[in-house]
């Protein structure tokens, strides 16, 4: 598995992120009341009530933790930063120490556990992660299903515009006619020239720069490519915002410079200025 593969847009919309919180939390209260994983009501002898008050203590400080997470999950995506699987799954891997740290103090302290912390940070960290895995494949299925159906609606249906230009970390464009021609991965795309009809599109391949020549223009790509980061700073050019390495003001005018080698250099119109540093000043 490719680690360094961007994040499947679907993982970090608002909607499922709160989805998922709320389908973890309502799971993980369920689970532990229900099944009492690992037998946690006799390890210190305690009612069924006040396993309830105990769980639900420790669920509303385990969803705090998730929701931290995935409101700055949410923030860098929304800046268009990179967003790999890696990066991904590590966050996970903060949540479940995050959360088992709690849960174990919460043992030692309240419950007065008489395990030492080592032995009950472990069993902390076996139960969060099944209580934490479980809802979260669920939910990425669930979500990778939701997405392909409204994608073969939006085929079936002919509306061209209801399809995102982002899939799974690969931006598709499309010429005038509505055919996709091209598809790549938007950490290789650097940029793109317009001149009259066509749109040339600058990326990188194996260390090199190549172009795609497209027939559309950059007026018809602007709107679906701006949510990408993807944006508008010459009447002739759009930038890949994930590769500007620095914004340099010359005599001629703003420039913008490419994280590439050889290193590319990109006019800024004054038409287009305050924008740009808005979205530099947000990124960076």
């Amino acid at each position: 598995m490719d680690f360094s593969k961007a994040l499947p847009s679907y993982q970090v919309k608002k909607k499922n992120i709160v989805r998922l919180i709320l389908f973890t939390a309502t799971f993980a209260l369920v689970f532990i009341n229900i099944y009492q994983p690992f037998d946690v009501s006799n390890w210190f002898e305690i009612s069924k009530l006040e396993l309830f008050l105990y769980s639900s203590l420790v669920i509303l400080t385990g969803v705090l933790v998730v929701v931290i997470s995935r409101i700055i999950m949410y923030h860098r995506a929304k800046r268009g930063k990179h967003i790999s699987i890696g990066r991904y799954l590590l966050s996970i891997a903060i949540e479940i120490i995050c959360m088992s740290l709690f849960y174990t103090l919460y043992e030692l302290i309240i419950l007065h556990d008489p395990r030492t912390f080592e032995e009950a940070f472990k069993v902390s960290i076996l139960n969060t992660a099944l209580v934490l895995l479980i809802p979260y494949t669920v939910s990425w299925l669930f979500f990778a299903w939701m997405d392909n159906k409204e994608k073969l609606e939006a085929l079936e249906e002919g509306d061209i515009d209801t399809i995102k230009p982002e899939v799974n970390g690969m931006v598709m464009f499309n010429d005038d006619k509505g055919t996709m021609r091209l598809s790549i991965k938007q950490d290789d795309l650097l940029y793109l020239q317009g001149a009259d009809n066509y749109v040339t599109i600058y990326y990188s391949h194996q260390q090199k720069q190549e172009k795609f020549l497209l027939r559309n223009t950059l007026k018809k790509l602007e709107d679906t490519l701006k949510p990408l980061n993807i944006i508008r700073c010459h009447r002739s050019y759009m930038v890949n915002f994930r590769k500007v390495k620095m914004i340099e003001r010359t005599k001629d005018g703003l420039r913008i410079k490419l994280n590439t080698q050889p290193l590319v250099e990109i006019p800024v119109s004054k038409t287009y200025t305050e924008s740009i540093f808005q979205l530099f000043g947000q990124s960076y």
